[in-house]
């Protein structure tokens, strides 16, 4: 059984239409997935970039794309009044319910996606409505402790450390895969698609190129 690390953070729409859509791409393959949360905006930080939703036009795409593919995959969107907004409760919601050093379940990720891209167009940081989603997960840790805090800091850092640069990211035995469009690839990793056997590496091999100064 091959293992695979799903990151994610809830402010992606790309991250639930792929969430969703997992569990078909990966029909057939023996796997098991560890869905780790981390914050998107320290590590598009990190790497320089910028959010999609930050970017008039990217914006404007990438809601008209997701309302598409969602309709497309079947999946439910609805998505929440304010977009980007601070995912962090909803993050640490995550940990919080699970075991210190653990994950959380297929069941406690989709609660949380639910919450944000089926909720009708409500605010995702919604007090009342936050407090409802804790009381229908009851995690066993307190979000806001300083221990669910930390593991959110590490696991991002982690993140970051292994080359995940957005989501939704998919690793896969020291490899990554991102995007909702790689879906397809990573099925043909977990198949044993021998262009994983050395294309993978020759494709990214280092090619003289422009650089800003």
């Amino acid at each position: 059984m091959k293992q695979i690390r799903f990151w994610f953070d809830v402010i992606s729409p790309y991250a639930w239409l792929a969430f969703d859509r997992l569990p078909q791409v990966l029909e057939g393959h023996s796997h098991a997935v560890e869905y780790r949360p981390l914050l998107l905006g320290a590590v598009l930080q990190h790497w320089g970039q910028r959010g999609p939703a930050e970017i008039a036009p990217k914006r404007d795409w990438t809601y008209r794309q997701i309302a598409w593919l969602a309709r497309q995959q079947g999946t439910p969107l609805a998505p929440p009044a304010q977009h980007p907004f601070n995912p962090l409760a909803l993050q640490r919601l995550a940990l919080a319910c699970c075991p210190a050093g653990g994950a959380p379940n297929r069941r406690v990720v989709e609660a949380l996606f639910r919450h944000v891209w089926c909720s009708g167009g409500a605010d995702a940081n919604e007090p009342q409505r936050l407090a409802a989603l804790a009381a229908e997960l009851q995690p066993p840790r307190y979000p806001a402790s300083a221990e669910v805090k930390d593991e959110l800091k590490l696991s991002t850092q982690a993140a970051i450390a292994r080359g995940v640069f957005g989501v939704p990211a998919f690793e896969l035995e020291g490899r990554v895969f991102w995007g909702l469009d790689a879906l397809p690839m990573l099925a043909a990793a977990l198949a044993g698609d021998p262009f994983f056997d050395g294309p993978w590496d020759e494709a990214a091999a280092p090619r003289p190129a422009v650089t800003r100064g």
